[in-house]
């Protein structure tokens, strides 16, 4: 489907941005901010794959492959919503 194929492109380059920026950044503060940001749009990166990979399944091992990704995916936004909110 296109719409997870736009999230994709979308979550990666977000996390390509902020990646770089934590990086550059000089306070410490600072870089863990972004830090978690990356990893929010990592974990969106992950999930929108997985959803991506459901809607094509083939075979058991596709699906436990687009189930893992989802999840960790999911788990990695909640965690580093949490953080986010923390700083």
């Amino acid at each position: 489907m296109p719409i997870f194929i736009i999230l994709i492109i979308l979550s990666f380059s977000l996390y390509v941005f902020y990646k770089v920026s934590e990086v550059r950044a000089k306070e410490p503060f600072l870089k863990r901010w972004t830090g978690t940001k990356a990893k929010m749009a990592l974990g969106s990166f992950l999930a929108s794959f997985g959803l991506n990979e459901l809607t094509a399944v083939e075979g058991r091992v596709q699906l436990w492959v687009a189930l893992i990704f989802l999840i960790y995916g999911i788990v990695l936004l909640i965690m580093n919503y949490k953080m986010y909110k923390h700083f």
